[in-house]
């Protein structure tokens, strides 16, 4: 074999990417590695002491306890390192290269020991600067709070309790709800809003409203029939509805027959055009017309009016007028005011009359609200509709418990009650889907005329 050595050419190295791609990097990358290595196992067995790489064990052979009870668990974990200050250890064995590091002193160590001997007497003797004073303050409020603080799983207090104790009722009297808190916030508790949902309910119906006692298995024969006499009513009242609905829309239009179509429609359309006689539309004006045509042409080429001012004769006499005017005015009103004491038995009627108007309109609107407040708010576009009445006709009743059928749903019943009662929106099962009508068209480039390509 030949030994020749390969001979190595002459190259640039005068840029970076010339430098990089022409030198050799492999011992660099090796000392790089063992440096990491060094790192994660520590420095090189030729390096270290024989302290530190042998261990003489003298204690004797014992079988270590094991611990059971929780109270040595707990102790032992106490005792045992925290995680937390796993960040601030060395991750590394490799040695710190700069062994002695400047500490940061202290604010205390960085005082004169003069002034620092001062500021200890002046604590002894209680002379405490405000920041002191304040820092005191709120570090006895935060112990309060946390002694009053409940432990877990106790509940004593009401926490929406309104009432206040801190504060005397003659100071909380006049003031609102937000003044107090704001108040009662300083003094280190915390007051809790109310919620306006629980201020109010949504409405004054019961959650669970009593049946009626027709709809016993087993009821009287008096709140039966008067059951039965209630739902006839309904019954009726909504046929009545609906024929009204009928008559006004279905009954109010003839059948017309379609060979008569035409004809009834011709009558219609002709209706009130005066048929008999001609209207002569290109008729020649008349003379008098022409005269009058002329004369107001005239009156409007008239020559304009000069704005001519107002004397002083003509503005003090106007000014006069004027006062007049107000006087008679003022004498009027005065005149009335002499003439209404005659009339007060008048007056004193009238004013009943208003005053009874009045109390009538008022008795009407609580009737009214009282009426509206027991019926469901308009809370969707779907209007509330309750369920049919619950009965039994004399020949299906049974007289025990065995033989009842169920003729309601308990689920349906509750949620047409939370409608009712305005906690949910009355709503419609979809089972479809409803998609946008896309109109749909074709763009003028891609339309294709066939007579075109025909030809």
């Amino acid at each position: 074999m030949n030994n020749t050595k390969i001979k190595k050419h002459k190259v640039s190295k005068k840029t970076k990417k010339s430098w990089r791609k022409h030198i050799d990097t492999k011992d660099v990358e090796q000392f790089l590695e063992d440096k990491r290595l060094e790192e994660r196992l520590g420095a090189p067995l030729s390096e270290r002491v024989d302290s530190e790489l042998f261990i003489i064990d003298n204690t004797p052979n014992e079988i270590k306890p094991v611990i059971s009870s929780k109270r040595a668990t707990r102790l032992a974990l106490k005792e045992k390192e925290t995680r937390c200050f796993a960040p601030l250890k060395p991750h590394t064995q490799v040695p710190d290269p700069i062994s002695k590091r400047n500490r940061v002193r202290t604010k205390e160590e960085r005082m004169n020991s003069i002034l620092r001997q001062r500021e200890t007497e002046r604590k002894l003797k209680g002379i405490l600067k405000l920041k002191e004073r304040e820092v005191l303050k709120n570090r006895a409020l935060k112990t309060a709070a946390v002694m009053k603080r409940p432990k877990r799983g106790e509940f004593k207090n009401d926490l929406w309790d309104v009432t206040n104790n801190l504060l005397p009722d003659a100071v909380t009297e006049w003031m609102s709800t937000d003044s107090v808190r704001h108040t009662v916030k300083h003094l280190g508790v915390q007051k809790r809003k109310l919620p306006l949902s629980l201020h109010k309910k949504t409405s004054i119906l019961p959650s669970i409203e009593i049946p009626h006692p027709g709809t016993s298995y087993n009821p009287s024969y008096n709140d039966h029939h008067e059951l039965l006499n209630d739902i006839a009513q309904k019954e009726l009242q909504l046929i009545k509805e609906e024929a009204h609905l009928d008559r006004v829309t279905t009954k109010m239009f003839k059948k017309i027959p379609l060979d008569k179509k035409d004809e009834y429609l011709m009558k219609e359309m002709s209706e009130g055009l005066p048929i008999e006689k001609q209207i002569i539309l290109n008729s020649e004006p008349t003379k008098e017309g022409c005269i009058e045509e002329d004369l107001l042409v005239a009156i409007t080429k008239g020559k304009p009016t000069k704005n001519v001012k107002k004397t002083l004769v003509q503005r003090r006499k106007q000014r006069e007028q004027k006062q007049a005017a107000n006087e008679r005015t003022l004498t009027k009103i005065e005149k009335k005011k002499v003439s209404d004491i005659y009339k007060l038995k008048v007056l004193k009627k009238q004013i009943d009359a208003k005053e009874r108007k009045e109390d009538l309109l008022r008795q009407k609107r609580i009737k009214k609200r009282a009426r509206e407040s027991t019926m469901p708010k308009t809370l969707s576009k779907t209007k509330f509709v309750p369920l049919d009445s619950d009965f039994q006709l004399s020949e299906e009743l049974c007289g025990n418990l065995r033989n009842c059928n169920s003729s309601k749903n308990l689920l349906q019943d509750r949620y047409k009650s939370l409608q009712q009662r305005n906690i949910i929106a009355p709503s419609v099962i979809k089972l479809k889907k409803e998609k946008a009508k896309v109109k749909k068209f074709i763009k003028p480039d891609h339309k294709i005329n066939l007579v075109k390509m025909s030809q």
